[in-house]
């Protein structure tokens, strides 16, 4: 007579219990990797964004002053790029003319201070000025523009030279 074969085991089955736990340890890591990122950046981040903070803040309101102040002015200044250089069209609020003030610019390349220049501009006819440049690309000018009694308007384009 032959031995009863032995009793064998089932095939490995995945039942929900595995799954459930298999979803909860994955959430588990993930969790536990994002605590200890926010544990590190926490303690070595010095929790302020400015060296000085408090005088960037006030910079900060002085210029925000200074474009209320230019907007109860009034004053509209627009720039274009020329083959003899840069052109500058100031207006008041009725469309007008500014004539004699006295206007610079600073020119700067966009990612680089290199070859900061500032130029005085010449008025060719009232309210349009003019500097006479050979600069190439793309440049950000910030356009300054001052009258006789104190009034200003500061405005910043960037313009393109062939």
């Amino acid at each position: 007579m032959t031995d009863p074969a032995a009793p064998s085991r089932p095939p490995f089955t995945i039942k929900g219990w595995h799954v459930a736990a298999g979803v909860v340890a994955f959430f588990a890591m993930v969790v536990t990797v994002d605590m200890s990122f926010l544990v590190i950046a926490y303690r070595t981040h010095p929790g302020q964004v400015e060296a000085k903070p408090y005088e960037t803040g006030l910079i900060y309101n002085a210029e925000l002053e200074r474009l209320r102040v230019q907007d109860a002015v009034g004053w509209r200044a627009g720039a274009r790029a020329t083959p003899a250089g840069l052109e500058v069209l100031l207006e008041d609020r009725d469309g007008a003319p500014l004539a004699d003030l006295t206007v610079s610019a600073l020119l700067q390349r966009p990612a680089t201070e290199q070859g900061r220049v500032q130029v005085r501009l010449n008025q060719i006819e009232p309210g349009r000025y003019q500097a006479r440049l050979e600069p190439t690309g793309a440049w950000d000018v910030r356009i300054d523009a001052t009258d006789g009694t104190g009034q200003r308007i500061v405005a910043e384009r960037r313009l393109t030279w062939p």
